[in-house]
């Protein structure tokens, strides 16, 4: 017999117990707890037949359906778990904590498991993570303009055991137009969600927690407005680097990309870039001249981020990058001790 365990529990064990997913694999796509497998009692074909029969004809015919379509799969069922999991002890959830969960527990449980279903299912956890957004949270937003070095400083910052939140790299997206080249598929803005409750969670709120300045959404993720609101009205510190070497940066990123791919990101921006700027750094790409149309970009996004620095209400502090990523970090962590967050005032 499966016991039912209350969201916080649930969450405290899925760092040392395997999590499943019952749910159908389109809502498995659409958002699920980060690192649980899926493995479906019904297809999505399936589960629209047997809410179809319910609205029809009633609970006890749908019931009866989902038996006819499960009994060929139950031995699938104990074996996909088998294969993905080497311990006893699971956590199991479906959508609201019902029949889906339940069955499959009671199921795992014949075959030798030990199942922990979740009380209310991922609706509660979604309920929870939404909660967590609203907490407040000590961040330092480290900024700066487009090919300056950021990502490469916020992962010397986790190295050094500084909380780190790494926006971009839970959204699969650089930020820009070209940020999705060379990036897997980008998460829903559901799971992108639940991976950065995911983050937050293990963190201390009331301690210095570096995250990078953006605005509200991250190629076609949006950013939760609670997080978004905290990130702008938090002290920031502005990374400034030469031209350059922000272009050497930017060139080492994307050389490895196909032609196409940057062609594609300036035709979505030639509106903003204009017409004629637009056709240039596309002839300069093609000729395969990345420097100067590097360069075309960046006056762009650099009036775009001068007029976002120009809005925050809190005067950040600038620090120049002039030499190792090393030297830098020491800079940073010793300007965010001297910080006074409005929030955590020390």
């Amino acid at each position: 017999m499966a016991s039912t365990i209350s969201i916080d529990k649930f969450i405290e064990l899925s760092d040392i117990y395997p999590v499943v997913d019952v749910r159908s694999p389109s809502e498995y796509a659409r958002g699920h707890i980060p690192g649980a497998f899926n493995i479906p009692l019904f297809s999505d074909e399936e589960r629209a037949a047997v809410g179809t029969k319910y609205v029809r004809e009633g609970r006890q015919q749908a019931v009866r359906l989902g038996l006819e379509l499960v009994a060929t799969k139950l031995n699938w069922f104990v074996d996909s778990l088998s294969s993905m999991v080497n311990q006893k002890n699971i956590l199991v959830y479906c959508w609201r904590g019902g029949m889906r969960s339940a069955s499959m527990s009671w199921l795992f449980g014949l075959a030798g498991f030990k199942p922990f279903t979740l009380e209310g299912g991922y609706k509660s956890y979604r309920r929870y993570a939404q909660a967590a957004f609203d907490k407040k949270y000590k961040f330092i937003v480290l900024g700066g303009m487009t090919g300056c070095g950021k990502t490469e400083l916020l992962k010397k910052l986790k190295e050094n055991d500084e909380q780190v939140v790494d926006l971009e790299g839970l959204a699969n997206h650089k930020g820009s137009a070209f940020g999705w080249i060379n990036q897997p598929q980008q998460p829903t803005t559901e799971h992108f969600e639940n991976l950065l409750f995911n983050e937050l969670r293990k963190l201390n709120p009331a301690l210095p927690i570096w995250i990078e300045d953006e605005s509200k959404s991250i190629g076609s993720i949006f950013i939760p407005l609670s997080i978004y609101n905290q990130i702008i009205n938090s002290p920031t510190i502005i990374v400034e680097a030469d031209l350059n070497s922000r272009i050497d940066r930017l060139i080492s990123d994307y050389t490895a990309c196909d032609k196409q791919d940057l062609i594609n990101s300036i035709l979505r921006i030639q509106k903003r870039l204009g017409l004629e700027k637009a056709k240039r750094c596309i002839e300069y790409i093609e000729s395969g001249n990345l420097r100067d149309a590097i360069a075309i970009t960046l006056e762009y996004y650099d009036k775009t981020y001068r007029y976002g620095i120009e809005q925050k209400k809190i005067p950040p502090k600038f620090l120049t990058f002039d030499g190792t990523s090393n030297d830098m970090i020491v800079k940073l962590t010793s300007v965010g001790k001297s910080i006074k967050h409005p929030v955590f005032p020390d």
